[in-house]
Formats: structure tokens, sequence, C-alpha cells
């Protein structure tokens, strides 16, 4: 039977009415029940995931979206016990805020509430379903799921377990709903499905972010592009900065955090650029030079010359882009200039020179002395996250509970009457 959106979309809108009127508590026994049921059906998502890796593989998919398709028990666990976290934050439903009484008298003050109706487009990445699911259970908040045809297997068994989990606490099993049609005809759909969904959340590649920004009718909060940078300040603890600049390349290089361009001070160069690429390169990470970087690594197999545009690629894998600059403003302007405003970190141990990066780079994270892994939701205690927003109008950065959440005015008076 054909999909019907409309009909999605109107039991979603039903049951965010419900969703937003739901108990703390009641919301926080369905997130540890479905965390208790993803572990119980283990195998069952294992192998539905199995088959959709192996689907992928004979579909030609890259590295590095096979690596954010997988599923295996640790990850599972993982993403179990993130929905646990999230059971035990704050409620951000029905928090009073800006409280003041009026020279009239007026009591007035923010309350917070649910936005309504997400609908979120993803791609090869089933742990967003849960990460959604959980999020949006606990803001009050419905969701409408369209995950990338390479993930439906998994994201059809996670979806049962999560509504079955909604079932069994007495909350509306239409608060999570899948799309679990491949018809591309059906995003295009749920970009024009302004009278149920309230705000539309994609995460994947800048393909999909400008389809959704060219055909939406409905708010988009885009984001999730990272090119990420690192600026190595000449003053840099050079022993401490090398398993950094690892981490933040090496740990996962398949995600929107990991290291894309690596500046590094003049001063530094020749003795950080070839330690850099030897530690690196072994374990498998190719590098793109610019002009300034390439006489510290002759001889380098594994460095070839930065070409056009190489500065602006999002690698999603082992490679990383160097360049040697002359100080500061150097490094300031190569970000300005190619960032795309999601993470961008200075090393250093000048006090002056952290404030003016902090100041001046205007990313949704900027990092001082740490690692650009850092910007997710859980690793900075919202739980999870239902996308980086590299945008500037209502939430920036990873968006947990708060960030899912709107506001009203309550005015309370005495009768009272304008003059």
């Amino acid at each position: 039977m054909p999909i019907n959106l409309n009909q999605i979309g109107a039991k979603a809108k039903a049951a965010a009415r419900l969703l937003a009127l739901a108990p703390t508590e009641q919301k926080n026994q369905a997130l540890r029940r479905m965390a208790e049921a993803l572990v119980q059906a283990s195998a069952v998502i294992l192998e539905a995931n199995r088959q959709d890796q192996e689907a992928a593989q004979r579909a030609g998919i890259s590295p590095s979206l096979l690596d954010r398709l997988t599923l295996n028990p640790s990850r599972l666990e993982s993403i179990a016990a993130d929905l646990l976290h999230v059971a035990e934050l704050p409620d951000p439903v029905g928090e009073v805020f800006d409280a003041r009484v009026l020279p009239n008298g007026l009591r007035v003050h923010k309350r917070r509430l649910p936005l309504g109706v997400l609908g979120v487009i993803y791609e090869a990445r089933p742990n967003v379903t849960v990460d959604v699911a959980g999020l949006a259970l606990k803001s009050g908040n419905a969701a409408i799921l369209r995950g990338g045809s390479e993930t439906i297997r998994s994201n059809r068994a996670l979806t049962e377990v999560i509504q079955g989990a909604l079932d069994e606490c007495g909350l509306p099993r239409d608060a999570i709903q899948l799309i679990d049609d491949p018809d591309r005809r059906l995003v295009l759909e749920l970009l024009r499905l302004s009278e149920y969904v309230d705000m539309i959340i994609p995460r994947g590649g800048a393909g999909l972010h400008e389809f959704c920004r060219e055909n939406s009718r409905i708010p988009v909060m885009t984001g999730g592009i990272g090119i990420c940078h690192l600026y190595v300040d000449a003053s840099a603890d050079l022993e401490a900065s090398l398993p950094l600049i690892e981490n933040a390349k090496v740990q996962r290089p398949t995600v929107c955090n990991a290291l894309d361009t690596l500046l590094v001070h003049r001063d530094l160069a020749p003795e950080l650029l070839p330690q850099v690429v030897e530690r690196l390169g072994a374990q498998g990470v190719v590098f793109r030079a610019d002009s300034s970087a390439l006489p510290y690594l002759t001889g380098c197999a594994n460095v070839a010359p930065a070409g056009d545009g190489d500065f602006d690629t999002e690698w999603l894998s082992l490679v990383l882009g160097l360049k040697v600059v002359s100080g500061m403003d150097e490094a300031i302007d190569h970000i300005r200039r190619h960032s795309t405003g999601h993470s961008d970190g200075i090393l250093t141990a000048e006090a002056e020179n952290a404030r003016r990066f902090v100041g001046e780079v205007d990313s949704a994270a900027v990092y001082v002395n740490a690692s650009t892994r850092f910007t997710d939701g859980g690793q900075l205690g919202l739980g999870a996250e239902v996308a980086i927003s590299t945008q500037r109008l209502h939430a920036r950065g990873p968006m947990g509970l708060r960030e899912l959440t709107t506001y009203k005015w309550v005015i309370e008076g005495a009768y009272h009457i304008r003059p």
C-alpha cells in the first residue's frame, strides 16, 4: 500500500499534542524501556544491519558511508546508554524563565514547550533513528523519520523496538514514525507537509541540505557539514599537540567533527610537520599540502600538493590538509574563507591568542587546546543530538533537549486593562 504522508502527518500532530502533556517520569520510563528493548532485540537489529551492509557493499557505497551505516554490539550498547543518559537529564518542557513583575503589576514569564513535529531526513546512520527518537520523546516532540535507502532494514527494526516501548509505557506509538519507502518523491512531499510538520532537520551531505533549503515550505535547520581546522600557534606544546591532532583526525575520520585542515605556525613547521606526517601516516593518513608546507616534507610518499578545492573539502576519510601560516592573522583569514562554521580550534599557551581566536572565529564550536571531536551532544552533556547546527537562528552546535523547544509568553494580571 502506498505511503500516505498526510495520514502520517496527522497522526504525528495528534501524538505531539499528547506527548507535550506527558509527565516527565512517564517519558523517562519509556526511554529506559527503549534502551532495555534495544539490547534485548540486538540479534534482530544486527541481522537487519548486516543485510543493509551487504546490500550497500554491492551498490558500491563509499567506505565512509559504510562505516556510518554499520552497527555492532558495542555501538548498539552505546546507543542504548545514550538513551539512559537522556532519561537522567532535566526535562526542559514547562521550564519557567525570565519571570518578572512589571511596574503595572502584570506578572510575566516565558515557559518552555516542544516545537511540535520534527521531520528528520538522514543518510546511512541508523543511530540517528534512536538519537532523534530519544531526544524528541524527552522534549515532548513527535518525529517523522526518513532514513536513507541503505539503512531501511536497520531503521525498520529500530523503529519497531521504539514504538513497542512507547506502547508499553502508555505513550502514542505515532510519536515516532518511519517513512520506510525509498522513493525520493516522498522527501519532497515531506518538505511540503507544512500543515503538520514544524521543523525539517536534514542530516547528510551538502546536496541534501541544499535540496531541503530550496524545496521546503517548513523552516529548515541545517548544519552537520564540517570543514574543521586546528591552528597550532607558535607557543603550543608540541609534545601535547601531536596526540591531540591524531585524535582529531584518526579517532573516527568519517564524521563531521573530524579534522580536515591543520594550520601550523611557520616557527613550528620544521619540527612539527614531519612528526605529524610520520605519526598519522603510520595509521593510513595521506596529506594534501599547500605550497607553504611542501618544502618541509620533501621525499614523503604520502604527501601530495593540494589541488583546487582541497581546502574546501570535507574529507570524511583519512586525508588531511596541511598549510603553514605566518601567524594568527593568516590562520584566521584561512578559516574565515574555508570553514563551514562547524568546529575550529587553536593550540596555544598564550591566553591573549586564545582570547582573540575565540573572539574572531565565528563557528558553532570554537576550541582552545582540545580536539574537535568533542562537538557531539553526548560529549558535551546533552545525552545525544538530533543534529549539529551551523546556523545562527534558534540554535547553534549540537541540538539536544533544550534546542528542541520553543517558548510562549505567559502574562498574568488582576483584570488589567491597557490604558
